[in-house]
């Protein structure tokens, strides 16, 4: 399997790993690296770095939008091989240290085996690593300034969006008029039934009603571009975008 790196924007590419995504935000001879997918898909990813012309000493800072395995998967690779800062919301550090876990268990995945794509996916998602112990030793949450641009390739800027987990965040490029959404919204899944802006099924949720509010706050940010945790880029409003996922939830 190859990295399918695609670039969405001006320094900006959109990495599909197996079903999942992360995003590398490229400055000069600097990245940002926004999730990591899958503990199994660690050559992927390194694969996706050098392939935008770049490696994993370049990574300025690993931003991750909520611990789950298939976001988290080489974060702790990149903090104890190259010293890269590992950021998260203050509510997810613990969650990145696997103090708990907010991730969908082995017993709702059994329950919804029926469903079609759940067992195909879950079959795959246990070859990557999806069941790994890859806790962060270290993890740090966002500075206090937080609510404006960083000094970090993409200047992004996270905005809490709970409800997946309870520290999830997006990201918003605002000089790009992007946002990486990361499972707060996405656009396809082995396990969904439609594709296009959608929340995610019910059981990868820690707390859905959360999760549809959320939508609301995606629906405030300006934009023509939305980066998912799971699917292609879906290019339009961001405000429609998450406004019809929000329609689809109900």
């Amino acid at each position: 399997m190859r990295a399918d790196v695609r670039q969405v924007a001006d320094g900006i590419h959109l990495v599909h790993g197996s079903d999942t995504n992360w995003v590398i935000l490229t400055e000069g001879d600097e990245v940002t690296l926004v999730d990591t997918g899958y503990p199994g898909d660690r050559q992927l990813l390194l694969d996706s770095l050098a392939a935008v012309g770049s490696s994993p000493e370049a990574v300025t800072a690993v931003l991750i939008t909520h611990a789950h395995n298939d976001h988290l998967g080489s974060a702790e690779y990149l903090r104890a091989a190259h010293g890269t800062p590992v950021l998260l919301h203050p509510a997810e550090v613990p969650h990145a240290r696997r103090e708990f876990l907010h991730q969908v268990t082995v017993g709702q995945v059994v329950a919804n085996s029926w469903r079609p794509g759940v067992l195909p996916w879950a079959l795959r998602a246990l070859r990557s690593g999806g069941t790994a112990h890859v806790p962060v030793s270290a993890p740090e949450p966002f500075p206090a300034a937080a609510a404006a641009a960083w000094d970090l390739p993409g200047r992004p800027v996270p905005v809490h969006t709970p409800g997946h987990t309870d520290g999830h965040v997006a990201f918003h490029l605002p000089d790009a008029g992007v946002v990486i959404a990361g499972d707060a919204l996405v656009t396809a899944h082995p396990t969904a039934r439609i594709r296009g802006p959608q929340l995610l099924p019910g059981m990868f949720h820690h707390d859905r009603a959360r999760a549809v509010a959320s939508l609301d706050v995606l629906a405030e940010l300006p934009g023509d571009l939305l980066l998912p945790g799971h699917g292609p880029a879906h290019r339009g409003p961001v405000r429609e975008t998450a406004l019809q996922a929000k329609e689809r939830a109900v």
